[in-house]
């Protein structure tokens, strides 16, 4: 059995094209593509989280929104930056968002990507400190929000408050119970896999990673999830932890499908994250189910995760994007065994 879930990009565009023409539409769709996607049975609708962008930034309102609509299916993000982020206020906001969604919350957090402007988190308000890289500051935004998801006290009680304070130092509300394990780290290399195992996070890995071995997109992924599963063996933890993949997948089962995603078959390739780190990007699959079947079979990656989230074309609309994910528990999944 593997869960599968969306991963929404959340674009919009004023593109008389687009189905998502406007903040408000991405919005308001991507509520309903939650709902759908639950009525039809899948396990989880993600949220990609970019700032400065013509897509979903602030993810709080949101998931709280799917939450109240919504009964069963989990609820994340994939992933929210951590240098844009003050990890205390995150607290409240996640844990507002997980009570309302009564503990579905699947929060995906990480360092970020290659952004639309310039260190961008300046403009939030925020600076590495003195021999820290903006990578290093998200980690260490990390470290604090994972650390105050504990629930420990520790701000000092006003001796004269306004309402009546529980004894012993204050911690912030409101705070969610479980959610520290429902924690996932987007890694997007070896190294940070198992920097987030040794915290006790759960890993997301993702479409696009380091190339540190020249092999294939999925073999490298592989090896991640491996190295990360070892770590985690090794720091103690008591509980297992999950690992999710994304893909784009397309099961070609009518003319739409073929219009759009029938164009021949896709290969890794190889780009910059930034102008020092060479990174391998992971192709996409479409093709007429049987065959579709036989390629994902060959994907090592994918088999070592237990989550697998399909990247939708969101801008193609609820309905369309629907029938995206149906085509895939219904044609693929049974055979695959994840079903």
């Amino acid at each position: 059995m593997k869960k599968i879930g969306f991963l929404s990009f959340g674009h919009w565009t004023p593109s008389p094209q687009s189905q998502a023409r406007s903040a408000a539409d991405v919005l308001l769709q991507s509520i309903d593509l939650a709902v759908a996607a639950e009525e039809l049975g899948a396990d989880g609708a993600y949220f990609r989280v970019h700032h400065f962008a013509r897509q979903l930034a602030s993810p709080f309102p949101l998931l709280a929104a799917v939450g109240a609509k919504t009964s069963r299916i989990e609820i994340g993000t994939a992933v929210i930056d951590m240098r844009y982020e003050n990890p205390l206020y995150m607290i409240e906001d996640a844990g507002a968002a997980d009570l309302i969604a009564r503990g579905r919350l699947q929060l995906g957090i990480s360092r970020g990507s290659p952004e639309q402007v310039i260190d961008g988190w300046r403009y939030f308000g925020y600076q590495p400190g003195e021999g820290e890289t903006d990578a290093d500051m998200g980690r260490r935004h990390a470290e604090i929000f994972l650390d105050m998801l504990r629930g420990q006290g520790f701000a000092q009680p006003n001796p004269r408050p306004m309402f009546p304070n529980p004894p012993g130092l204050l911690r912030l509300e409101p705070l969610s119970e479980g959610l520290r394990e429902r924690i996932w780290w987007g890694a997007g290399s070896n190294a940070t896999a198992v920097w987030a195992a040794k915290l006790g996070m759960n890993l997301q890995s993702s479409t696009l990673k380091s190339d540190e071995t020249g092999e294939a997109f999925h073999i490298q992924q592989a090896a991640q999830i491996r190295a990360y599963r070892a770590a985690w063996k090794e720091a103690g933890h008591t509980r297992e932890p999950r690992v999710s993949v994304s893909r784009s997948i397309f099961a070609l089962v009518d003319d739409r499908d073929r219009a759009y995603f029938g164009n021949g078959q896709e290969e890794d390739q190889i780009g910059f994250i930034d102008e020092r780190t060479r990174a391998i990007f992971g192709r996409g699959y479409a093709a007429e189910p049987d065959k579709l079947i036989e390629q994902l079979k060959t994907d090592e990656a994918i088999a070592e995760a237990d989550t697998l989230l399909l990247t939708v074309p969101n801008q193609l609309g609820v309905a369309y994007n629907a029938h995206v994910i149906e085509s895939i528990l219904t044609h693929v999944a049974p055979a695959m065994g994840w079903r």
